[in-house]
């Protein structure tokens, strides 16, 4: 166990700071400090969204009965990804102290404290920062301890939650170079919302109606079958996941009908939309605060 978390310790982190050197001395490239942090958090989070994907589709196809069959990479790769959500609360506050420094630069003001930076950040990100230390405290105990090596079925859909991980990174990434106005932007932006849709939204729906028919009750019967432990988790993951996907939609919506009134308004003089699908902040708010 202590060497699958001292692997996952090295790995995140290791290949957040080899990217970013990678992508500041590199010949031909010599990017600066803030756009490698920002690309490299992106990079990671990506392949990590992958990794967990990849475990997800082959845990899913292993169990036959979704209850007692077991897969070895289950805990494994739990405990693998653990201290990625440690990683990911630094590098989100990484990505967001170098955009502060450049908005600071740009209006011409004094640098802002590292305490005041914090505070900022906790504000800005709290929903996302409180997701990752729920994962670590809560649904890691419970992953590995709790379920006592039922349910691996359940936990590799889980994973596949992340398929969506991907698109969201690539949106912050052309965000962050102003092109919103790509077809690529708008393709990546759709991709993203069918995708996080289909793999976190429907995800709860979806688990209880798989143990539906595992026990063969109606679907509606499912949150009276099972422990209330079940169903306060299960309620306290998707919430957050609904109210991310409603900014989702509202963004969608802005860009694709501020790029229609672009479109029939020619004598406007502005290249791009004033709205993005995906913002860089945690690829949820609707609004473009950080597209510098």
């Amino acid at each position: 166990m202590l060497s699958i978390l001292a692997a996952g310790s090295i790995f995140f982190p290791g290949l957040f700071l080899l990217s970013k050197r990678f992508l500041k001395h590199a010949p031909g490239l010599k990017w600066s400090e803030k756009d490698a942090v920002i690309v490299s958090s992106r990079l990671v989070s990506s392949v990590q969204a992958i990794m967990a994907s990849s475990a997800g589709y082959i845990i899913a196809c292993s169990c036959e009965d979704i209850i007692e069959d077991q897969h070895w990479l289950t805990s494994s790769y739990i405990l693998f990804a653990v201290p990625y959500f440690v990683y990911d609360i630094y590098a989100m506050f990484l990505c967001h102290w170098y955009k502060l420094q450049v908005k600071d630069h740009e209006e011409e003001r004094e640098a802002k404290p590292m305490r005041s930076a914090i505070s900022g950040y906790l504000r800005r990100e709290f929903l996302m920062v409180l997701h990752h230390v729920v994962m670590v405290t809560v649904c890691f105990p419970v992953s590995v301890f709790w379920r006592q090596g039922k349910g691996d079925y359940f936990q590799g859909v889980m994973f596949l939650a992340e398929l969506s991980t991907p698109s969201v990174c690539l949106g912050k990434i052309l965000i962050q170079y102003k092109q919103q106005h790509t077809l690529l932007h708008k393709v990546n932006g759709a991709l993203m919302l069918v995708t996080f849709f289909i793999c976190r939204v429907l995800l709860f729906p979806y688990l209880y109606y798989a143990y539906g028919r595992y026990a063969s009750i109606p679907f509606y019967m499912v949150p009276l079958s099972v422990p209330w432990q079940c169903n306060a988790g299960a309620a306290l993951l998707m919430a957050p996941q609904v109210y991310w996907f409603s900014l989702i939609c509202r963004g969608a919506f802005r860009l694709f009908t501020g790029a229609s009134r672009h479109k029939a308004a020619p004598g406007s003089t502005d290249s791009e939309p004033k709205t993005s699908l995906l913002p860089p902040a945690n690829g949820y708010s609707p609004r473009e605060t950080d597209s510098h």
